[in-house]
Formats: structure tokens, C-alpha cells, sequence
């Protein structure tokens, strides 16, 4: 749920967790606090938080670390934070298994906003797709029913923010999302004007997916208006 969350923040700067720290617990959210890796993980196994907060420079285990061995237990939403904004560390980040990231120094009202969406999409019954459940060629297969996608036989394996976004263009097809519309739909009303965060993640799912992700044939941007998906003839 949204309210009366509990949030793992993991950070080395004690002053950082304290200013998020105190704006979760206005927000009615409860918060534990590590200041390096291990400990993060220690509190991630004790206490079972909702959502996790975790910086990646830190030292002795650091934040890449530290979100491996979360996925290989849990499927808690990870909000990334990250010093750079490096499309690089980004999807190093998004590979290993980050659900978010947000760029240092933020505003805490933005790291809110991307807590609640967070939170609500946790929490959200998965969406029904009415049109193009079923998408099969000689390379690539998406099932939306079955969340399942392969290549030449050979499963992928995509983030659920990954697959929702794949799975909006599949189903929208041959029509075009807008870039607004496209990141209402996955990521919720406050991220409708982050259009370089959807490029991101485009950029991200394409080299999953496609044979050459520099010349895409599936995921097609058209200039100023939006994506589209590309069904192989």
C-alpha cells in the first residue's frame, strides 16, 4: 500500500538518510536506516520493507552489490541512487535489478513523488491487456498473459517496469503512445514530463530485445510524438 509504508534507506551520508529519513515519517511512512551495505542487507532480511532506497557509492559493499543479492531473494521495489547522470551507471543499475533511479542532488519532493509511484505500482493489480496478448516471429515472442518473452526460443528476462513498458507498446499496436501517455501508463502521473527517463529505459529494453539495438526494428521512435511497436510481416 501507498501510507504506512516501511522503507529500508541505505546511504553512507548520515545526513542525507536523516533529511529523507525525516520526510518519510512526514509522509506516514515508517524507516530504517544503514549507513553501508551489509548492514543494509541485514535490515532488508529483518525487518521485510516495502521499498528500498539505496545509494550506490558506498564503501565496503556497494549499492550494485547490495541490489544482486536483494534479487536473488526479493522482488522489493529498488530506488537507485545514483551521484552521476551517467546513462552507463543507469543501466548497469537497471540490469541488476532496479525498479527507479533519481540523480543526486534532488529534491525531496521529487524523491517523494517517485516513493508513492513506486509504492502504487507495488501495490496495483496487474494490468489486462485486450488486444495483442500474443505476439510471435521468428525471433521474438511476447506473451502478456504469461509474462514471457523469448528470443529465438531462449527466455528474457525483463524488470516488471520492462515488461510493462514492452507490454503497452505490444498491445497499443500498430498505434502510437505518446511519450506522455506511455509514461503515465507505466510510471504514473508525476513522471509525464520526464521524457529523457523514458528514453532511458527505450534504450535499456532495445538492447535486451533487438537484434541491433542501433538500428531498432521492433521499438520505433517517431520524432516528437511518441513510440510505437513494429509487428514483423
Amino acid at each position: 500500500m501507498v501510507e504506512n509504508a516501511n522503507v529500508l534507506v541505505i546511504d553512507d551520508d548520515r545526513t542525507l538518510v536523516e533529511l529523507v529519513s525525516n520526510a518519510l515519517y512526514q509522509e506516514g511512512h515508517s524507516v530504517m536506516a544503514a549507513y553501508d551495505g551489509q548492514d543494509g542487507l541485514r535490515q532488508m532480511y529483518q525487518g521485510q520493507p516495502d521499498l528500498i532506497i539505496l545509494d550506490i557509492n558506498m564503501p565496503t559493499m556497494d549499492g550494485w552489490t547490495v541490489c544482486q543479492r536483494i534479487r536473488e531473494v526479493s522482488n522489493i521495489p529498488i530506488l537507485m541512487l545514483t551521484a552521476r547522470d551517467d546513462p552507463e551507471e543507469i543501466v548497469k543499475g537497471l540490469d541488476i535489478g532496479a525498479d527507479d533511479y533519481i540523480v543526486k542532488p534532488f529534491q525531496i519532493s521529487v524523491l517523494l513523488a517517485r516513493v508513492r509511484s513506486n509504492l502504487r505500482r507495488a501495490a496495483a493489480e496487474p494490468t489486462l491487456f485486450k488486444h495483442n496478448v500474443v505476439y510471435s516471429d521468428d525471433y521474438l515472442t511476447v506473451n502478456l498473459e504469461e509474462h514471457r518473452v523469448l528470443i529465438q526460443g531462449e527466455q528474457v528476462r525483463l524488470t516488471p517496469t520492462e515488461f510493462n513498458l514492452l507490454a503497452h507498446l505490444v498491445d497499443a499496436a500498430p498505434r502510437i503512445l505518446a511519450y506522455r501517455e506511455l509514461l503515465e501508463k507505466v510510471w504514473g502521473f508525476e513522471y509525464i514530463d520526464d521524457i529523457d527517463y523514458l528514453r532511458v529505459y527505450i534504450w535499456h529494453l532495445r538492447r535486451k530485445l533487438e537484434p541491433n539495438p542501433k538500428e531498432p526494428t521492433y521499438i520505433i521512435n517517431e520524432l516528437g510524438v511518441g513510440y510505437r511497436f513494429e509487428r514483423r510481416a
